[in-house]
């Protein structure tokens, strides 16, 4: 198997990288399991059972996918060979940042639907994450046999049911990016991009395999009903319907390469690393981009990443983009076999490659053989981390392991951010949700082999602005250098072009002055944008100020030292425009360094922001539950109960789907209750909608509850604690 995936790495146009995605449970780990067996890499008996791409224990006792694992294998299509590159990612929405990951490294997505759920809010999460990265989606339609044989539906009813999950697929894809819906992304099963089947009995159908096999929805409707699913895994085995469906429809990396390179790299297109990249070119500069990283006990750290441009072999030398310009050599190339690591001489463009030897890498990191380039995209996560827990280590001499552990684990998951709170000396993890925490605490337990205590989760707040303040005058400590700033909340149309992606500092100066313009921005504002961190914004509004260039950034410095905890709470602050207006420097650059500097403007920046009409945000959760139609109450009930809102309700036969939202902070324990309340009978699923202001009747409540908590003084604070 090895020998015949080596022989494919160096002919691009014989390789599919692609992803499996879709809602949980809607049976994306057996599909892998399936297309593997087929490959010859796992028992045929044990797919399905196996969970190969699940290597994890936390994975197996679950029965979900938590990490996105990787393969390579091997399929025949019209008498040709071609290698697969495939990644299993998770469903579960507290793991939506390792799909966008996954998303960066491929080319092409199979998004697998429930034949009987139809499509959930994270099926639209992970093809909105497709479509954004320019990946091509294919649909196959699991389960097929359940709306045979559970819901007894009869032939006609089934093929209304399925087109009905097509059209809806079709219709969010369109939503998402008219563009390519009609450039032919429109999904089409009589083109052959929808394939329909059932991954637990190894079978699957689609319109060209049903002309090449012969069997046809009639048969399908037959054996299903006489549970005969062995003719019919014999007749039109599932691996080969579907790997025949990505060989065809699918593309590869040197045609996929042309469109993605500039949705995904705002570089010079006309550079040498440009031309590489678009080319797939195995002979240009390395250009790879790391996507995850994992940790090996003998090999350390592994990087994983598609590699766009150039070869890797071990020894190369190869330069991290954005951090201190010092040589990574690469000790091992190699591809992922599912939890195996195979070593091989050189890896050519157009592959996903694991590496050891980056120790600078972390994930989203630009890695090259070039001294400068300009870096890829960030990647943008859906969702953010809304809640946190506090862990320390059970015995104080864990405490140097347990800060490198934390290092390791903020390395390896993005979506996790930790922090130290100096006052209480507490590390501080922040993830998606109840489950994400969960399992990261558990593997620092398990597997890095650390005791820690974990407080209860707390909730994750914001802070913003209502209103507007300014000029606020800050005067350094020495009162030799004075700093004039305008504050007022940030336009959402530019907000949420900033969180797209669309507008960020990487971009050329004219492009992003034109996209805010468009947006409606002033244009002169849109010409002087100094700085954006998160979804704020520095505007520099000052003419000709002398000394100002050289001061420029502490004065950026002292900006980000304010966003970073807000005068309320001392949290995270966003959606806020600062402009500096005027300046008053002292002209010796002895009396306006750092120490000068930097107080001054943080100061002024959260004493305006107490000016402004300081509140707090609060994360949502969109909420969909689908119930029998007669516990239609207590599932409206256990929303509205939580300050929450029902914005919709549709009625499918007997059921009832309620979508609405509620505050995370009122979410806690909400699974063992609706269980309690539908008896068991309710189906839910929650995802990140972001954050909303706190309403003005508790804000106080909430203030004094943090300030209490992380040791702050319980009054409010005023404006003139920082404007002395």
């Amino acid at each position: 198997m090895v020998e015949r995936v080596t022989e494919l790495m160096d002919k691009p146009q014989f390789i599919r990288n692609i992803g499996i995605v879709a809602h949980i449970d809607h049976g994306k780990t057996t599909l892998s399991d399936n297309l593997l067996a087929g490959a010859g890499m796992i028992s045929e008996e044990l797919a399905g059972r196996q969970l190969f791409m699940d290597s994890d224990e936390e994975e197996q006792a679950r029965g979900i996918t938590i990490d996105a694992s990787n393969v390579s294998m091997v399929h025949e299509y019209g008498g040709e060979e071609y290698l697969i590159n495939m990644i299993d990612t998770p469903g579960h929405v507290d793991f939506g940042g390792d799909v966008t990951r996954a998303m960066r490294a491929v080319d092409g997505a199979v998004v697998v639907v429930d034949a009987v759920e139809g499509t959930m809010p994270q099926t639209e999460t992970v093809l909105r994450q497709a479509l954004k990265e320019g990946v091509r989606p294919v649909l196959f339609i699991n389960k097929v046999d359940r709306l045979i044989n559970e819901l007894k539906v009869d032939q006609q009813e089934m093929q209304i049911r399925l087109a009905r999950v097509i059209d809806k697929v079709n219709k969010l894809i369109k939503g998402m990016n008219e563009k390519m819906y009609n450039e032919g992304w429109k999904l089409d099963a009589a083109k052959g991009t929808v394939a329909f089947g059932s991954a637990l009995y190894k079978w699957a159908v689609s319109v060209p395999y049903m002309q090449k096999s012969g069997v046809s929805f009639k048969d399908v409707y037959e054996k299903c009903q006489s549970g005969d699913m062995k003719w019919l895994a014999k007749s039109s085995p599932l691996h080969a319907v579907l790997l025949d469906m990505v060989v065809k429809h699918l593309p590869d990396p040197t045609v996929a390469q042309k469109r993605r390179i500039p949705i995904i790299w705002h570089g010079d297109k006309d550079v040498s690393e440009g031309k590489a990249m678009l080319n797939c070119d195995p002979n240009g500069p390395v250009c790879l981009m790391i996507t995850d990283i994992s940790f090996d006990p003998h090999a350390g750290e592994v990087a994983t990443g598609r590699l766009f441009a150039g070869t890797l072999r071990r020894g190369t030398e190869l330069y991290v983009m954005g951090t201190a310009k010092k040589v990574n050599r690469l000790t091992q190339v190699g591809i992922f076999m599912g939890a195996e690591r195979i070593e091989v001489e050189g890896l050519p463009a157009g592959n996903i490659a694991a590496v050891t030897g980056l120790k600078d890498a972390i994930v989203g990191s630009t890695v090259t053989t070039l001294m400068e380039m300009t870096p890829f995209e960030a990647l943008k996560h859906y969702s953010e981390p809304v809640m946190t827990v506090a862990v320390e280590a059970k015995n104080m001499k864990d405490l140097p392991k347990l800060v490198e552990v934390l290092r390791q684990v903020a390395k390896e998951d993005p979506t996790i951010t930790v922090s130290i709170n100096e006052e209480t000396g507490e590390h501080l993890i922040s993830g998606m949700g109840e489950l994400h925490l969960e399992i990261v605490t558990g593997r620092i337990k398990r597997d890095k082999g650390v005791e820690i205590i974990t407080s209860p989760p707390i909730v994750v707040y914001r802070e913003t602005v209502t209103g507007r303040a300014g000029p606020v005058e800050g005067k350094s400590p020495n009162r030799h250098n004075r700093f004039y700033l305008e504050l007022e909340p940030m336009d959402q149309k530019i907000t949420a072009l900033i969180q797209q992606g669309e507008v960020s500092m990487n971009q050329q100066a004219l492009e992003r002055r034109d996209v805010l313009t468009a947006a409606g921005m002033d244009k002169e504002e849109a010409k002087n944008v100094r700085a954006i961190e998160g979804t704020n914004i520095f505007l520099d509004m000052t003419k000709g100020i002398q000394y100002l260039n050289e001061t420029m950034e502490l004065i950026l410095d002292g900006w980000r030292e304010a966003l970073a905890g807000g005068p309320l709470a001392d949290e995270q602050v966003q959606n806020l425009k600062v402009r500096l207006v005027d300046v008053k420097l002292h002209e010796d650059a002895i009396h306006r360094g750092p120490a000068q500097v930097i107080p001054a403007v943080r100061a002024a920046i959260k004493g305006g922001m107490l000016m402004a009409n300081d509140t707090l945000l609060e994360p949502v959760q969109k909420i969909q539950i689908t119930v029998p139609a007669d516990q239609l109450g207590a599932a409206t009930s256990q929303i509205q109960g939580r300050r929450g809102q029902v914005f919709d309700m549709q009625s499918e036969g007997d059921t009832m789907t309620v979508v609405g939202k509620a505050p995370v902070a009122e979410l806690f324990g909400f699974a063992g209750d609706i269980r309690s309340a539908t008896e068991g009978r309710a189906m839910w699923s929650t995802e990140f909608a972001g954050f909303e202001v706190v309403p003005a009747g508790i804000v106080d409540e909430v203030v004094r509850a943090i300030r209490k908590r992380k040791g702050l003084k319980e009054q409010m604070p005023r404006p003139d604690d920082y404007l002395a």
